[in-house]
């Protein structure tokens, strides 16, 4: 596999989808049950571009309006992957997989044991 500046094909591919996906959500789709801040935090895209696994983080303090925010980018994933389509140059847009991210709430979650830990070692 040739390199270009160190980096693979799969990861240039990963990062394409990963910006164009964001931003066909964020401004194209133009959803009112996305109500909730959001990140795509990931592309994994098979090797043949067959399915690609998009891992999404939603930011909300409301579980509900989270879990909301998240079905709804789920539930378009044929129009983003139809909007994807005319802004790639593939000649197969792989189908999408949504798949909620959990590490950015896990990591608040540590970040709050630790401090506490730590104040109540400084007591």
């Amino acid at each position: 596999m040739r390199r270009n500046n160190g980096v693979s094909r799969s990861d240039r591919i990963n990062s394409e989808l990963q910006k164009e996906i964001y931003e066909i959500i964020s401004r194209k789709l133009k959803n009112p049950l996305i109500t909730e801040m959001f990140s795509i935090l990931a592309v994994d895209c098979a090797n043949d571009l067959s399915y690609a696994k998009v891992y999404v983080s939603v930011f909300s303090t409301n579980k509900e309006k989270a879990k909301a925010t998240f079905d709804a980018i789920k539930a378009d994933a044929k129009r983003i992957r139809y909007e994807l389509a005319k802004v790639v140059r593939a000649r197969t847009v792989p189908e999408l997989n949504f798949v909620l991210d959990g590490s950015m709430e896990y990591g608040d979650k540590m970040d709050k044991l630790f401090k506490k830990i730590n104040e109540e070692e400084n007591k």
